[in-house]
C-alpha cells in the first residue's frame, strides 16, 4: 500500500465511525462525522445481503462492533466493502453492559464513540479466515461430542450405583463394551440405549481423530515440529495453530501464555497486591488442551524433559493447590516453548536447559 493510499485511508477512517449493535435478526447503526455529530441512524437485518449492501453505500469509514457469534464473518465482510474494521471484546465494554438507558440504538452510538475517541481502549482482537475458522469448526464439534460422551457416561454410571452395582472402571473409549454387562436387569430399558448412544459418540470422536490427524498432516506441515513435545498432539498442535494462525503477531513468544488467559490477573494498589486467578481469556478450547498436556507433562506418563522437571519442582512446595499451580505454570511455559519452536524453526531439545551447565563447563580445545 502505498504513503498516499494509507493516508488518505486514515483521513477517511477518522472522518466517519461507524457503530455497529449486532442482534441475531436486526443491527442497530449509527454512523458519527468528525465532529462526532450522529448523522445516520439505521435498522438492519442480520444478514451477508442485506449489511454489505448498507456498508457498500456511502463514504469508506471505521466500523466498530463487538466481538459475538456473528462478528467473524462481518468484519470480513466490512473489510471487504473496504472499510476499516475495529472488533471490540465485550467484557472492556462496562459502558454498554452497565448503562442505566441501554437499547441498541444507545450500544451503537456508545461503539461509534468510543471507537472514535481511541480504539485501543476496546483491546481490538483480530478474527481468524473463513478457512482456519472452517478447520476450526471441526475440533469444537469434536469437544462437543466428547461433553456429551461424558456426560451421559457419568450419568449410567450414577444410574447404576442407585441399584447398587457398578460398572467397571474402564477408559472412555471401552465403556460401551464393559458397561452392557454390567447394567442391573431393571434399568436395563432405561440404560442400553444409552450406552448404544455412547458406542456411537465413541465411533464418531475417532472419525473426528482420524480427520483432525489427516489436516494436520497434509495442510499444516507445521504441527509435526510442534508434536516433538511429549503430551501435545495432532489435536492440540494443530488447534494452537488456527488458533493463533500468525507467529508474528505476538512481540515476544511470552505474550502467547497471556494470549490464552494463562497469565495471572493482577489488582495492585498501593502497598497492596493480591495474588489472583488467572484471567482466561482468549480461545477456551486451546486453553483446555493446553492444560491437558501440562497434566500429562507432569503426570506418571510425562518423560523427562525441563518443563517435567520446573514444574515437579514447583509442585512440591506446597499442598494440593501446589500442584493446580503447578499444572496452569507448566501450561503456560507450554505455550511460550510452542510458540518460540513455531515462530523459529528450532529443533526441540527436552534437556536444552539440563544440558547447558554441562556445555559451559567442558574444557575448550587448546
Amino acid at each position: 500500500m502505498s504513503t498516499a493510499t494509507r493516508s488518505l485511508r486514515v483521513a477517511t477512517a477518522s472522518t466517519l465511525t461507524i457503530g455497529l449493535d449486532v442482534g441475531d435478526r436486526f443491527t442497530s447503526v449509527c454512523v458519527l462525522d468528525a465532529a462526532g455529530t450522529v448523522t445516520e441512524t439505521a435498522r438492519v437485518r442480520t444478514t451477508p445481503v442485506a449489511l454489505e449492501q448498507r456498508l457498500r453505500t456511502g463514504p469508506r469509514g471505521r466500523v466498530v462492533l463487538e466481538t459475538g457469534t456473528h462478528s467473524p464473518w462481518l468484519s470480513r465482510l466490512a473489510t471487504a466493502c473496504g472499510h476499516e474494521v475495529i472488533v471490540a471484546q465485550a467484557r472492556r465494554l462496562q459502558l454498554i453492559s452497565q448503562n442505566l438507558s441501554k437499547s441498541d440504538e444507545v450500544d451503537a452510538e456508545t461503539l461509534a464513540r468510543v471507537g472514535r475517541l481511541d480504539p485501543t481502549l476496546l483491546a481490538p482482537v483480530q478474527h481468524r479466515t473463513a478457512e482456519a475458522q472452517a478447520q476450526l469448526a471441526v475440533l469444537r464439534a469434536r469437544d462437543a461430542v466428547v461433553r456429551t460422551r461424558t456426560l451421559l457416561i457419568n450419568h449410567v454410571r450414577g444410574a447404576v450405583k442407585t441399584a447398587g452395582s457398578r460398572v467397571p472402571s474402564c477408559s472412555a473409549a471401552s465403556f460401551a463394551r464393559k458397561a452392557g454387562p454390567a447394567l442391573p436387569a431393571a434399568l436395563v430399558p432405561a440404560l442400553a440405549p444409552l450406552v448404544e448412544q455412547i458406542q456411537a459418540l465413541t465411533t464418531q470422536i475417532g472419525a473426528f481423530d482420524r480427520a483432525i490427524e489427516c489436516v494436520a498432516a497434509t495442510m499444516y506441515p507445521v504441527t509435526a515440529q510442534l508434536q516433538r513435545v511429549r503430551g501435545v498432539g495432532a489435536l492440540t498442535a494443530l488447534c494452537y495453530v488456527l488458533v493463533l494462525e500468525d507467529p508474528a503477531r505476538f512481540r515476544t513468544s511470552r505474550d502467547a501464555g497471556a494470549y490464552l488467559g494463562l497469565r495471572p490477573r493482577r489488582s495492585q494498589s498501593g502497598a497492596c497486591d493480591r495474588q489472583l486467578h488467572i484471567t482466561k481469556t482468549g480461545d477456551a478450547l486451546l486453553r483446555k488442551l493446553v492444560i491437558q498436556s501440562g497434566q500429562y507433562i507432569l503426570g506418571p506418563f510425562g518423560g523427562d524433559c525441563d518443563l517435567r522437571r520446573w514444574g515437579l519442582g514447583l509442585a512440591g512446595r506446597g499442598g494440593h493447590a501446589a500442584k493446580k499451580r503447578a499444572v496452569v505454570a507448566v501450561a503456560r511455559k507450554l505455550a511460550v516453548l510452542l510458540h518460540h519452536l513455531w515462530s523459529t524453526g528450532v529443533v526441540y531439545e527436552p534437556l536444552h536447559q539440563a544440558m547447558r551447565p554441562v556445555i559451559q563447563s567442558q574444557p575448550t580445545a587448546a
